[in-house]
Parts: structure tokens; C-alpha cells; sequence
């Protein structure tokens, strides 16, 4: 028997047939009644490519195969249904994790055990309430006139970091270690190829250029960093203040 319930992420509504029960309390904190913009639909077909894709990752970062739930991996098939269908509302899945400060939000992306979710705490700690964690994990960026939104989602992380609110994305920083604390800003081409990495690319090949064309628009609609820092406090200070301007444009 189904399960059947309807989210709302990213300013859009999905109506999502799970097998699962434990799904719908995944997506707990986005639950909304009213009529969808679409319906997601999920089988044993769909774990089964999720538990094969997962083993694929594992094996080419050459780390042993991990064993997940059937229950598990239709949340990270729901996620996936969902995230092609937002390409046709302006709107992009992406690996990262967000911190807002004062209503803005902050992107930082990586390679996998850089340190996001470090980095994020440390802002946390050191500017304490002023900061809130949108996602730590899997954020939805919305593309408008106005600028990109930064959009929490039920995907965020394995400390379940995050909120259900969307906040003006200000900057990118792409993380990387370093023994001094350092940041300076990049042009968008610089950042491209982690772009390309950490973001969804659709399953659709008919829907590359959509993609593509979101990509340009998040190129255009925030300002970008590269971050070397040593995961200290101070880290955090340093890159606040060059990324929200309440700082010297960088630090060392």
C-alpha cells in the first residue's frame, strides 16, 4: 500500500506516492496540504538504480561498499524525482551546505570530507544567533528576477541540519585546507567546474540545457570565493567578513 503525501520545497508543491511510511516522516517539515505542481512516484526499480549508483560512488572513492535500507534509499529516489521535475521551475539541487547571517545566505561547497560542515558550525559558533543553518547537505537554489534563493529541503545531512526557509544567496565559497587562513574572490569561470561537480545534473539529457542555462544564472547571481583555512574559529570570522563586506575584502 502507498503512502501518500504532498511537500512543498523551493516554492513548489509535489504530491509523492512512497512505499515507505518512514518517507513521509522523512519529509516531515515540508509537508503541505493543497494541490501539487506535480506527483513523484516511486518502485523497486528505483531503489534498485539508487542502491547500484551508491555502490558506483563508493567504489570509485575506494571506500567499501555501503549497505543501505530499502527505506532509505527511496528517500534519496524521492529527492532525485523531485529535483528534475524543479529544473522546470528554475531551480537546482546542490551539494553544499548554506548558513544565513542576517537573512543572507552563505554557500560553501567542496569535495566530500573537506570540511563544510565543520566550516558552517564554526560560523555558528562564532557569530551565534545571528547565524541559521538553511541546509547542510543538499539545498535547492531558485533562480528569480530578483536574484538566486537559497531554499532548505528535507535532504540536509546526516546531523539533519537545516530549516525550511529561503533566504537571498550572497556568495560561494569553494572550501579548501590550508595552514593559514585565507580568502580571496573568483570569477564565476573559476568556480565552474565545481559547479559542474557539486550540482544535479538531470537524467534527462533533454534537459541539459535548462541545466546548463541555471548554472549561468547562479554564475550571474552570486558573488565567489576560494577559502584555504586551517578550521580554527578564526576561519570563520575571516571568511565572513570578506564575503559579507563587514570585513578587508581578504585576510591572511
Amino acid at each position: 500500500m502507498m503512502t501518500e503525501f504532498t511537500v512543498k520545497i523551493a516554492g513548489r508543491t509535489a504530491a509523492v506516492r512512497a512505499m515507505f511510511p518512514s518517507t513521509r516522516d522523512y519529509c516531515r517539515d515540508y509537508l503541505w496540504e493543497g494541490a501539487p505542481d506535480f506527483t513523484v512516484e516511486t518502485s523497486m526499480a528505483d531503489i534498485a538504480f539508487e542502491r547500484e549508483k551508491s555502490a558506483q560512488e563508493d567504489r570509485l572513492e575506494g571506500i567499501p561498499v555501503r549497505r543501505f535500507s530499502d527505506a532509505y534509499l527511496e528517500t534519496v529516489a524521492v529527492q532525485r524525482k523531485i529535483a528534475e521535475h524543479l529544473f522546470a521551475y528554475d531551480t537546482l539541487l546542490f551539494h553544499g551546505s548554506v548558513v544565513a547571517v542576517d537573512g543572507e545566505g552563505y554557500l560553501f561547497t567542496a569535495k566530500s570530507g573537506t570540511g563544510k560542515s565543520t566550516h558552517t558550525r564554526l560560523w555558528r559558533q562564532v557569530l551565534g544567533d545571528r547565524a541559521v543553518m538553511v541546509n547542510d547537505d543538499k539545498p535547492f537554489l531558485r533562480m528569480t528576477e530578483q536574484g538566486v534563493l537559497a531554499c532548505g529541503s528535507p535532504w540536509n545531512g546526516k546531523h539533519g541540519l537545516g530549516a525550511n526557509i529561503s533566504v537571498p544567496l550572497k556568495a560561494v565559497c569553494i572550501l579548501e585546507r590550508g595552514a593559514e587562513n585565507r580568502i580571496w574572490p573568483i570569477p564565476a569561470r573559476e568556480a565552474l567546474g565545481m559547479l559542474l561537480q557539486q550540482s544535479n545534473r538531470p537524467m534527462d539529457r533533454k534537459l541539459l540545457p535548462k541545466y546548463l542555462e541555471l548554472l549561468d544564472k547562479l554564475a550571474g547571481g552570486a558573488a565567489f570565493y576560494r577559502l584555504a583555512c586551517n578550521m580554527e574559529p578564526m576561519a570563520a570570522l575571516v571568511s565572513y567578513q570578506a564575503m559579507s563586506g563587514n570585513g578587508k575584502d581578504e585576510q591572511r
